[in-house]
């Protein structure tokens, strides 16, 4: 996906209906050493990072069940969309664990300090009305008969990002993920540095002329 120049953005969804991602499966980590927890861990928290390093936008669509592991994949992706109906929670300290997978650090960043602490402390499990109130997800909406709603809203949101210029969100991306590491200061410099590669792409001189002449712009990400 990283690579293919066709992708303008990924839907991650889930084909087991009512579960977006349960998290880990405790009954193998059970027979698992320490080593060797360490080393799936650490891979799944590599995977997450390569999941937040996508160029391109990236939507979770929360059906059902986004729990542990599985919200922390939610978490990876730029914008998340859920049924009412969605449980969500990282739950690992109702397990005797912590969050490993990129969880203390992308939720903070979400929806706050002192939520991302009491949702961690406590393991609360909360539905897609309470996470769109305090902003873990984008959208929330009513569950359909089929139990793919929120696939569904994705899909909507993704068609809204399809007609802008690739390369433009792109940078966008890039500048928003990078900026927010770094002071104000620091961040505008990477805001500049993201605007002067957008510069010369046929792209931008494409919305222009579709400006003056009053027309669609026709986007080809060069």
């Amino acid at each position: 996906l990283r690579f293919d120049e066709k992708v303008r953005v990924v839907v991650f969804k889930s084909e087991v209906k009512g579960v977006f991602c349960a998290g880990a499966d405790l009954k193998e980590r059970a027979k698992m050493d320490d080593a060797e927890v360490g080393h799936f861990v650490k891979r799944l928290r590599n995977l997450m990072d390569e999941i937040a390093a996508l160029p391109v936008p990236t939507i979770a669509a929360i059906d059902g069940y986004a729990l542990g592991g599985g919200l922390e994949l939610a978490l990876a992706c730029d914008l998340r969309v859920a049924a009412s109906s969605a449980k969500m929670g990282l739950i690992e300290t109702t397990r005797g664990l912590l969050p490993g997978a990129g969880g203390t650090q992308r939720l903070p960043r979400c929806v706050g300090i002192g939520l991302a602490k009491e949702l961690i402390f406590t393991g609360r499990q909360i539905d897609g009305q309470q996470a769109f109130s305090m902003g873990l997800v984008n959208h929330t909406v009513p569950q359909n008969n089929e139990g793919d709603a929120a696939y569904q809203r994705a899909l909507t949101l993704a068609k809204e990002i399809l007609p802008q210029a690739p390369f433009a969100v792109k940078m966008g991306k890039l500048a928003i993920n990078r900026g927010m590491e770094v002071d104000i200061a620091s961040g505008m410099a990477i805001e500049g540095m993201c605007y002067a590669q957008n510069i010369p792409t046929r792209d931008r001189q494409e919305g222009m002329a579709a400006f003056r002449e009053k027309r669609p712009p026709q986007f080809i990400g060069k």
